[in-house]
């Protein structure tokens, strides 16, 4: 195609529908967009408001059932919908590429990555073979992947999930297109991970002139990677403009509640709570007439805001900025959120859960074929911690840090390998989940990540509720069981008649209020939450992670909160435990390990979290390398492979000797060669300044 300097991507009033048996079902409408050359703009908004079908009709790729039933798709000036299917061939992978969230399904399994990465510019471009692995060998180095020759050499299932999303993203950019669509392209990765992506990201748009739009339901990561952004529900845009206009001066009651439903510096889970959007995103036939977003606004006029469709404002005197809001210049947008009543901080009561020393290694055969030497997989390293009635230790870190086998352990689904788990006395470190009384089980529950596993499809919410209440032999007959069932429900503020639903007939976030609802069935001394809110929208994020704090608060539950998203853990956790590799390298109260003097693993997580607030000023640091593995774990500090601190302990104490815990203050420890000296003089990571 020549070369064009008007806009790469241009969405004009577009409208797509997928027809099904129920008839027509409107996905996107009336949605405009435009993507300047090597403008980077962001897509936003809650599951199902349409995100992922904007991209497909970008690609062109709805499947036999997916429409554009109006409006237009102009790239570098050109209507989609007039190119041939041999046309769109030729502009697939080469000047629109795509770049999917799970990066094992854009790769082949059984083809090694150079042959896969020499594929696009062999096909679209009819270069050598010779040509082509050269080209293979440089884009591998400039995603910043180490040994590019046994890369392009290794398998898929030999590469990391990080390292695989850079593949995926090599093989987008081997063509140099001019439009890249990433969608939600590091929701499944490590937040320090996520961090490299997002560089790389940013540093391949500047370099390369290439357009992005990035599609995420992470405003931080927006900030971040954006110049512009588009805010979508229920299938419209509602706002967009420049990150700075929209960020500082929103103008639309759901961007609003967008913002205050996720934790940013300053929010506390006492007197400053995230604000919950109420209600429910409506369901593509039964959207309401006039604004969809009016059942939810707190801003909302009857006999106006229903009275018929509401078309996108340009806002006088902005760069570009639009809202869909008839009262947009009627709200006081500076006005402060509405207090709710301050939370009575809880104060930690006796020792509930006490770990001392635990090991536990798994011991795997050398080979597939059960022999040779065995191996043994060290996943938790001498963990010594307690965790007193009513508070909250929030368990951080990145995938294989040895988090979850702590979970099984508490649990009875694995056994330790050495040291003690008492809980209220007990130990219980040996005891396998079958073995122990059914007091000790209801006594420590779990919130597991994804509320659509947890729940059986075949059986009634009520049903499986009792079944839990039967289990723990909780109330004298069924007529006490069905009541006590009721009140769980009244507890995770859902309606009692859900107790005859399906859990298909169920969203994301009542499905994990039902998961906590039987976590608390027994009256559950310890509750270990882990990422219970990972999986569910930012807007349901809120009203769950604040029932957890509300139930807590009222039943003086010991919660293990198990999560890689640092905002969250700041706003509610009371304590920190950093792990790394099966060790615990720092633990102290919130506000200690989020302020400096930081064990270097902790500095260069906090760093790498994406905060939505363009006041916040970040210090920038990037892990090198991936997280060695249990099988083989590194000499000396578990960390130093990628500490980027290794140099100031002097000689090479780092690689011998595993560090003490060392004390940094009352109840904050940290396993460290670092003298005292250079912890002393640490600056913060986060700093909050003036818009």
């Amino acid at each position: 195609m020549t070369d064009y300097d008007g806009p790469i991507l241009e969405i004009v009033n577009l409208h797509i529908s997928f027809f099904t048996r129920a008839g027509e079902i409107p996905a996107v409408m009336d949605f405009s967009c435009t993507v300047q050359p090597g403008e980077a703009m962001g897509l936003v908004g809650e599951s199902g408001c349409g995100k992922s079908t904007v991209a497909l009709g970008v690609m062109q790729d709805l499947g036999k059932n997916g429409r554009v039933t109006g409006g237009t798709i102009r790239f570098k000036g050109r209507d989609l919908s007039t190119f041939s299917a041999e046309e769109l061939r030729a502009i697939r992978g080469s000047e629109i590429a795509m770049i999917y969230q799970e990066p094992m399904a854009s790769l082949n399994p059984a083809m090694k990555i150079g042959r896969q990465l020499m594929e696009v510019p062999m096909i679209h471009q009819k270069m050598g073979r010779r040509d082509a692995y050269n080209l293979a060998l440089e884009m591998v180095a400039s995603v910043k992947l180490p040994d590019p020759k046994r890369i392009l050499d290794a398998y898929p299932h030999q590469l990391s999930g990080g390292q695989q999303q850079r593949i995926v993203i090599a093989m987008a950019l081997m063509s140099r297109p001019a439009l890249l669509i990433l969608d939600e392209p590091t929701t499944a990765l490590d937040v320090t991970v996520e961090a490299g992506i997002v560089d790389l990201v940013k540093e391949l748009g500047e370099t390369t002139g290439t357009s992005i739009l990035f599609i995420s339901h992470n405003l931080g990561l927006v900030l971040e990677t954006c110049d512009r952004i588009c805010v979508m529900y229920s299938g419209e845009a509602v706002e967009t403009g420049s990150i700075e206009e929209v960020f500082d001066h929103m103008r639309h009651p759901y961007t609003e509640g967008l913002f205050r439903s996720i934790p940013l510096p300053g929010a506390d889970k006492n007197t400053r709570p995230l604000v919950a959007i109420p209600g429910n995103f409506p369901l593509p036939n039964e959207r309401p007439p006039g604004c969809y977003f009016g059942p939810r606004c707190s801003y909302f006029e009857a006999g106006r805001c229903d009275a018929q469709p509401i078309d996108m404002v340009t806002l006088p005197g902005r760069d570009r900025h639009e809202s869909r809001c008839l009262r947009w210049d009627e709200i006081d947008w500076n006005a402060p959120v509405p207090r709710v009543a301050d939370a009575a901080a809880t104060t930690a009561g006796d020792v509930v859960l006490s770990v001392d020393n635990l090991k536990k290694y798994y011991e795997v055969s050398g080979n597939s074929f059960g022999r040779g030497a065995a191996k043994v997989v060290k996943a938790n390293e001498t963990l010594s911690f307690e965790a007193r009635e009513a508070e909250t230790l929030a368990i951080v870190g990145e995938s294989g840090c040895g988090k979850s086998t702590l979970a099984k352990v508490l649990l009875g689904l694995e056994t330790a390998t050495e040291g003690h788990v008492k809980l209220s006395n007990e130990d219980i470190a040996n005891i396998e989940i079958e073995k122990r009384a059914t007091k000790t089980v209801a006594s420590i529950q779990m919130v597991f990540q994804n509320p659509f596993d947890t729940l059986n499809p075949s059986h009634s919410i009520g049903g499986q509720i009792m079944r839990v209440l039967e289990k723990f032999k909780v109330g004298k007959n069924q007529k006490d069981r069905e009541e006590r069932m009721l009140q769980l429900l009244d507890l995770v503020k859902l309606p009692r008649a859900f107790a005859k639903r399906m859990p298909r007939q169920l969203s994301g976030g009542q499905k994990q209020r039902i998961g906590i609802a039987r976590a608390f069935a027994g009256d559950a001394k310890v509750v270990v939450a882990d990422e219970p809110v990972s999986a569910l929208d930012v807007s349901v994020q809120a009203a769950v992670t604040d029932l957890l704090m509300e139930i807590q608060r009222e039943r003086r539950t010991t919660m293990l909160f198990i999560s890689h998203d640092l905002s969250i853990v700041r706003y509610l956790a009371d304590r920190v435990m950093v792990m790394y590799l099966g060790h615990v390298v720092e633990i102290g109260s919130t506000e200690q390990v989020f302020a400096p003097p930081y064990h270097p693993y902790t500095e260069a997580l906090l760093s790498a979290v994406p905060i939505a607030d363009t006041r916040v000023k970040k210090k920038h640091i990037v892990l090198e390398g991936d997280i060695p593995s249990a099988m083989n774990p590194p000499s000396g500090c578990p960390f130093q492979t990628r500490c980027p601190r290794k140099h100031q302990v002097p000689g090479n104490k780092c690689e011998t000797e595993v560090p003490p815990m060392v004390t940094l203050g009352p109840g904050h420890q940290s396993k460290c060669h670092l003298s005292a000296d250079i912890l002393a003089a640490m600056e913060p990571v986060i700093e909050v300044g003036a818009a």
